[in-house]
């Protein structure tokens, strides 16, 4: 069978509007929170996607009602009045939040409940919160391989407590923990160990807890404090527009002296990975922002940059290809959760921006990107089953000709129509 590609082709001087579909990361911290809330939630401008089916599916399958109207993009959550769950296994594909979140809503119910995923989701850690679980009081059992997917949690209801959890890795462990903490028998005390990275996501976490009435005593992000007995109150919810999936069509307006206005995304939002424009306009894009749109505009010249991308990791991938295109040396620092996602992510833009004939130093954090003279065209770009690099390399198309993406579906994992709106672009 002949691998899919799509054929980018070259174009620039765009102006363009484009709709972003809602936030893979808010649509799944709401679909754990409705099954948690005692009644119906309603959650509007829902994100249909790989990963937050799994989401779905998996809390379905866990005694909840869902129901989904895609043509709304509206999804309604009615959760099961008591939280006990049949024998089950959960498949969870490759969706990392799924896999990190759902382990403590598991625990906070009771039952015995495996969970596991495609073979790269069995390479993905899950130590840090198997261990912040088990400190918790709760039987969680390997299946496999120590620290990593698939394991089996055997739960009797969250115990509550103290625990101490690493925050250098990802985030994700501990807004697991929050989410689920205020159903814990016990107050619940998480204590981060090292430095905490993508603080952002933190926020959006204990900020979507509160719109849903429970309050997250947070200690300068050293220490985080539930109170046991709070209760997720259901409501209708709107999902925000996703800021990473906006951020190629940042990148679009930067590298081809085009005007592009994206839908669904303000300057308000809660996402960190909104902060690519602060980057953008450093660089020599022109930015505005109106009340639910952002107009980007590309100067045709763009400086290099050195960029902490810490809290914004998801979009590093958009600024390598980007820096591609600017004059000077662009330094991306501080990244190396970006190794342990869909795939290594470092490492596979360290490759595919060498085929395209730029010089690139891989660092253990980061990249260093020198721009070239000129670029090697026709070139087929591996993907890594990881949606970001099909969408970020496919910016590279617009200025090289003869880019290829190879298996381009793999954007469905958070950004399905894609394509269809990189289509846009085209059409004045």
């Amino acid at each position: 069978m002949t691998e899919k590609v799509y054929e980018v082709k070259v174009g620039q001087n765009f102006i363009a509007e484009i709709d972003v579909p809602g936030s893979k990361s808010v649509a799944n911290r709401a679909l754990i929170i409705a099954a948690l809330a005692e009644g119906t939630t309603v959650l509007k401008n829902m994100l249909f996607s790989d990963d937050t089916r799994y989401m779905m599916e998996a809390i379905r399958k866990l005694g909840n009602t869902v129901e989904v109207d895609e043509q709304k993009r509206t999804v309604i959550v009615k959760s099961a009045a008591e939280k006990v769950f049949p024998e089950t296994e959960l498949f969870i594909g490759n969706a990392g939040t799924a896999m990190r979140f759902l382990p403590t809503y598991i625990s906070a119910g009771k039952g015995k409940v495996s969970l596991t995923g495609i073979e790269r989701m069995k390479e993905r850690p899950i130590k840090d919160l198997v261990d912040g679980l088990r400190e918790l009081g709760v039987e969680v059992t390997y299946k496999e391989k120590d620290g990593f997917p698939p394991f089996e949690i055997d739960s009797n209801g969250l115990p509550g407590g103290e625990i101490s959890i690493r925050g250098d890795k990802s985030s994700q462990y501990l807004t697991s923990i929050l989410l689920s903490a205020p159903y814990a028998k016990e107050d619940v005390t998480v204590k981060i160990q090292g430095k905490l990275v993508s603080i952002p996501y933190v926020d959006i976490t204990i900020r979507m807890m509160k719109d849903f009435g429970v309050e997250v005593e947070n200690r300068d992000y050293k220490e985080f404090f539930i109170k046991s007995g709070q209760k997720y109150k259901s409501r209708e919810y709107i999902v925000e527009g996703d800021c990473s999936s906006a951020s190629y069509f940042f990148g679009i307006a930067a590298i081809t002296n085009s005007e592009i206005k994206v839908n669904n995304v303000c300057k308000n939002t809660m996402q960190g990975d909104i902060k690519l424009l602060d980057v953008l306009e450093k660089m020599g894009v022109s930015v505005s922002y109106g009340e639910n749109h952002v107009l980007v505009k590309g100067s045709g010249k763009l400086r290099g940059i050195t960029v902490d991308m810490h809290h914004m990791s998801d979009v590093a991938q958009t600024l390598s290809v980007v820096a591609l295109f600017a004059d000077g040396v662009t330094k991306i620092e501080n990244v190396y959760n970006m190794r342990i996602k869909e795939t290594d992510r470092i490492k596979a833009v360290y490759n595919e921006l060498m085929k395209l004939g730029a010089k690139v130093t891989e660092l253990e954090d980061g990249l260093i990107i020198e721009p070239a003279v000129k670029y090697n065209e026709n070139v087929e770009i591996d993907t890594y089953d990881d949606h970001r690099m099909a969408m970020s390399f496919s910016l590279a198309g617009l200025r090289i000709p003869g880019v290829k993406i190879k298996d381009p579906d793999c954007v469905s994992k958070t950004f399905p129509s894609y394509f269809e709106e990189f289509e846009k672009i085209y059409n004045r």
